[in-house]
């Protein structure tokens, strides 16, 4: 531990010594990032007064993260175009309207905001927060069916986002928007489709600048409407039915 804090000591020192004396003017160009399991390979000398520092707090961690929830009848992922976990989530934005008051008839959850999958079986709290660990809370608007060609551009454009059964949209391999329809039905452009998606795509981020122009904005602020929860509740409900929670790639998007 007191190396640890000897040796952040001397990069940060390092760091300030940099910047101050440099006169040049910086900004960040681009951000790139992937996930890095943490494991022994890490620390193959593990520093016991750290490790005993950390033990009661990790005991607190474990035992709100541990609960099971519910489970899935098979491994979850999250891939473009399509896969088993986005489509998951997209129905659960679907699934949670009821409780709103909302009857949406398409839903997009971005594979940006999936930070993990689910393994076949039990489902706790701790792997619905890996799954979707931001403040992100569901909310509903309205676009014409113009718009909402236009939205299924820009998810072309981005090789897929999550989106919900009703879902059938077809894109090149370079990536532009070949077809789409919505329950069977070829989009209306002057008619109002419901959308529900999360708070972060409604403000136009994650190349969906579209959203942003949504009318009718319901938008759920309260803490208890934060994604994660939404998530737990539909996996607790099935539970309570006795079920295990199933996906499927089924073509929703598709590559020709």
């Amino acid at each position: 531990m007191k190396r640890y804090i000897r040796n952040l000591s001397l990069v940060s020192a390092v760091v300030i010594s940099i910047v101050s004396c440099s006169s040049h003017q910086y900004s960040v160009q681009s951000v790139d990032y992937q996930r890095v399991t943490i494991d022994s390979q890490f620390d193959a000398l593990p520093d016991a007064e750290a490790i005993a520092f950390l033990a009661p707090f990790k005991a607190k961690v474990d035992s709100l993260m541990s609960p099971v929830v519910g489970r899935v009848a098979c491994d979850m992922d999250a891939d473009r175009p399509e896969s088993k976990l986005s489509n998951l989530l997209a129905d659960i934005l679907i699934w949670a309207a009821k409780d709103f008051d909302e009857k949406p008839v398409i839903s997009v959850y971005n594979m940006g905001g999936i930070r993990a999958s689910l393994s076949k079986g039990d489902v706790t709290i701790g792997n619905v927060i890996d799954v979707a660990p931001f403040e992100n809370k569901l909310c509903f608007m309205t676009l014409k069916g113009s718009q909402v060609t236009t939205l299924f551009e820009q998810i072309a454009a981005r090789g897929g986002e999550g989106c919900n059964h009703a879902v059938r949209a077809v894109i090149s391999k370079d990536n532009k928007l070949v077809s789409l329809k919505i329950n069977g039905e070829e989009v209306n452009p002057d008619a109002d489709y419901r959308v529900a998606t999360i708070d972060y795509l409604a403000d136009g981020n994650d190349g969906l600048p579209i959203l942003k122009s949504g009318t009718n904005r319901k938008m759920l602020i309260d803490k208890s409407n934060n994604l994660r929860f939404i998530i737990m509740d539909f996996f607790r409900e099935n539970t309570k039915q006795g079920r295990e929670v199933h996906a499927e790639v089924e073509g929703r998007i598709t590559v020709e």
